[in-house]
């Protein structure tokens, strides 16, 4: 059976995880937040989440750089496939 506790957010978006849900977690650890839909998943980071972080990282980018280009900013340019893998291999 799952534990469960009620908590409130404060006007300043912060929530406290109560003390019985937080025995593993220390001070300074990065703990991701997962929103799907009504539902908000909490997840430890670890070292072997490094690589989620990096996903996470570049989807914000990406995530922004959708919105640039949709209203008309940034140096943006159609090219093909091949093209592309070509500027790739630039980097």
């Amino acid at each position: 059976m799952a534990d469960i506790a009620i908590t409130k957010m404060s006007s300043k978006g912060q929530v406290v995880i109560p003390i019985e849900m937080r025995q593993d977690i220390q001070e300074g650890e990065k703990i991701i937040i997962i929103k799907n839909g009504a539902q908000l998943i909490m997840k430890k980071v670890d070292a072997m989440t490094k690589q989620l972080e990096e996903d996470l990282e570049f989807a914000k980018r990406t995530d922004e750089a959708i919105k640039r280009y949709e209203r008309g900013e940034g140096n943006f340019r159609s090219m093909s496939g091949d093209e592309f893998l070509k500027e790739i291999e630039k980097w």
